[in-house]
C-alpha cells in the first residue's frame, strides 16, 4: 500500500509563509496534511536532485531567506572588516544571545554561542571538577560516540571508573527507558556524573529527560545533556529539563549556517565547570567556559534570519510535519517482513528520526554495503550508524524539503531489497 505523493518544486520566491497555528502537538492533523502549504514550504529549499535526500540529520539545509540572508552578512563583514569586528559585532551578537536565550526560556547569562554541539559538550564534560577519584561516569550505548570518549577520558584523567548502559531494543515505553536508568544507577551508586542524549542520532529515541535527570540529582549526580537534535526537531523545554549542563546545535533544525551551536549552563551549576584553558574572562560568566577563537560573524548574524523562517512555519506546525512525514515511511516498513524499526511510534519517544535493520544485518560493512545500494539502485541517500548495542542501523531523517513521494520510495526499495 502506498501513500500520497506530491510534486516537487524548486524555489519560486524567498517570501515568508503565514503561520498555521496547531493547538497542540498532533502528527495526524489536517495541518501536517495540507500538501500544498508543505510545497510552498519545501520550495524554499533549494535541494540537489542528483539524489532523494533522506539524511536531514547531519546538517540543517538553509531555507533560501536564510541562505540569501547569510550572503548579505558575509558581504557586509567583508566589506566593514576589522572596523566591523571590534567596534559592532559583540553588541550584535549580545542582541542575538538575547534572542537566543528568549526563544528557549533562560536567562542570557546561561547561554555562550559554540560552533557545535560537539564543541559544547566536550568542554562541558572536559572542564567539568567536581569528579574524584573513585567515583563513576556514566552513560548509553545510544549517546554520541565523541561524547562517550571525553567522558572517558575525564575518568582516566580524575582516577574515576566509567559505567555503561545499554537502552533496551525494542523500547516500548518511557517507563522502561526510566527503569534502565534506574537499575544502572543503583548498581553503580558512586555515579556522580551522567552524560545524558535527548534526541539521540544512532536510532531516534527521544529520552525522557526531565524524569532522568530529576532521578540523578536526587543522588548528588550532575548530569550532561545532549540536545544537539533537539531544538527545531521536537518540543523543547530547556529550563523543564532540570539538568545544568547542555550542549545544542542551531545549524541543524535551526537551519542557521553550517557552524553554530550553543552552550547552556545553568547559573547555579557554574562553577562546576573549569574556565577553559587561555580564557582572560570573568569566573563568574560563561563566556569563559568556552574560548572559541574567532567564528564566522556571518553565521551569527544569520541565527535570527534561520529563527524568523522556522516562526513563519511554526514551532509545533514543524515538530508534527517531519513527524508525519517519519511515519508515513514508518508505518509501511513495519508491514515488510525482514524490516526492523529501532524506534517506537509513541508521541514522546520519537520525531523525525529513525533507524531500521534490514534482515538482521547489524554487521557495520553490512548497512554501509546497503546504504551504497540505495543510493547506487535507488537514488535514496540515507546513513549508517554504528555503537548501537543490538547492532549498526541505517538512519531516515525526512526534512522540511522533503514530500511523501520521497518516503514512498523509500518503502518501494526496502520492499524489494527485503525480498532477495
Amino acid at each position: 500500500a502506498g501513500f500520497a505523493s506530491a510534486a516537487f518544486a524548486l524555489p519560486t520566491s524567498s517570501r515568508a509563509f503565514p503561520k498555521m497555528p496547531l493547538k497542540q502537538f498532533d502528527p495526524v492533523s489536517s495541518v501536517v496534511r495540507n500538501e500544498g502549504y508543505w510545497e510552498e514550504v519545501a520550495a524554499q529549499y533549494e535541494v540537489s536532485t542528483e539524489v532523494t535526500n533522506l539524511e536531514g540529520g547531519y546538517w540543517g539545509m538553509m531555507a533560501r531567506p536564510v541562505l540569501e540572508a547569510f550572503h548579505r552578512h558575509t558581504d557586509r563583514v567583508n566589506r566593514e572588516s576589522s572596523f566591523y569586528a571590534r567596534t559592532r559585532f559583540d553588541q550584535e551578537a549580545s542582541a542575538i544571545g538575547e534572542r537566543i536565550a528568549s526563544t528557549l526560556g533562560v536567562s542570557p547569562g546561561e547561554i555562550a554561542f559554540s560552533r557545535n554541539a560537539t564543541e559544547a559538550l566536550q568542554a562541558l564534560i572536559s572542564q567539568y571538577n567536581r569528579l574524584e577519584p573513585g567515583e563513576t561516569v556514566m552513560y548509553a550505548d545510544l549517546d554520541y560516540p565523541a561524547m562517550q570518549q571525553a567522558m572517558s577520558e575525564l575518568a582516566s584523567r580524575r582516577g574515576a571508573k566509567v559505567a555503561t548502559l545499554v537502552i533496551p531494543e525494542p523500547v516500548v515505553s518511557r517507563e522502561q527507558v526510566i527503569q534502565t536508568y534506574t537499575d544502572s544507577l543503583n548498581a553503580h551508586p558512586k555515579t556522580r556524573l551522567l552524560l545524558l542524549t535527548h534526541a539521540n542520532n544512532k536510532t531516534g529515541l527521544i529520552h525522557p529527560v526531565r524524569e532522568i535527570t530529576a532521578l540523578a540529582r536526587s543522588r548528588g549526580i550532575d548530569v550532561i545533556v545532549d540536545a544537539a537534535h533537539s531544538w527545531g526537531h521536537v518540543p523543547l523545554d530547556l529550563a523543564g529539563f532540570g539538568a545544568d549542563y547542555v550542549g545544542l546545535n542551531l545549524h541543524k533544525w535551526i537551519g542557521a549556517p553550517l557552524g553554530v551551536g550553543a552552550m547552556y549552563i545553568r547559573e547555579s551549576g557554574l562553577s562546576g565547570i573549569d574556565r577553559a584553558h587561555g580564557d582572560p574572562g570573568s569566573l563568574e560568566s560563561i563566556q569563559s567556559r568556552l574560548h572559541t577563537g574567532t567564528m564566522n560573524f556571518a553565521t551569527i548574524l544569520s541565527i535570527p534570519d534561520a529563527l524568523d523562517f522556522q516562526e513563519s512555519v511554526g514551532w509545533e506546525n514543524k515538530f508534527a510535519r517531519v513527524r508525519y512525514l517519519r511515519d508515513l515511511w514508518v508505518s509501511e516498513a513495519r508491514t515488510i517482513d525482514g524490516v526492523d524499526i529501532l524506534t517506537p511510534d509513541d508521541d514522546e519517544l520519537v520525531g523525525a528520526i529513525t533507524s531500521f535493520r534490514l534482515n538482521g544485518r547489524g554487521e557495520g560493512s553490512e548497512n554501509r554495503e546497503l546504504v551504497q545500494q540505495l543510493v547506487d539502485t535507488y537514488g535514496i541517500f540515507t546513513v549508517a550508524r554504528t555503537g548501537v548495542a543490538g547492532g549498526d542501523c541505517i538512519r531516515v531523517t525526512p526534512a522540511l524539503y522533503n514530500l511523501p513521494a520521497d518516503l514512498e520510495k523509500i518503502v518501494g526499495a526496502l520492499r524489494e531489497l527485503a525480498g532477495k
